[in-house]
């Protein structure tokens, strides 16, 4: 029998500065986190809202820390 390897793609970038960047969201610079990773126009939503009223970088904030966010190609974000 053949032996199936699978690969996972991780992103080049990383979630530690992703994580820095959402953080600055309560600083009222929401959105620097999307826009780091490529997804350019939730950038600039997040960015004009104060991050979606806080309530959308809160949501952001758990889902990087759990590991649940993505790049602009959908990739999990590196360690």
């Amino acid at each position: 029998m053949a032996e199936t390897n699978y690969v996972t793609v991780k992103s080049e970038k990383k979630k530690k500065t992703a994580l820095i960047l959402c953080c600055l969201g309560f600083a009222a610079l929401g959105g620097l986190h999307y826009f780091y990773v490529g997804r350019i126009g939730r950038g600039i939503l997040y960015f004009f809202t104060c991050g979606l009223f806080l309530f959308g970088t809160i949501f952001d904030l758990i889902k990087i820390a759990t590991g649940g966010f993505v790049d602009n190609a959908g990739a999990p974000l590196r360690q």
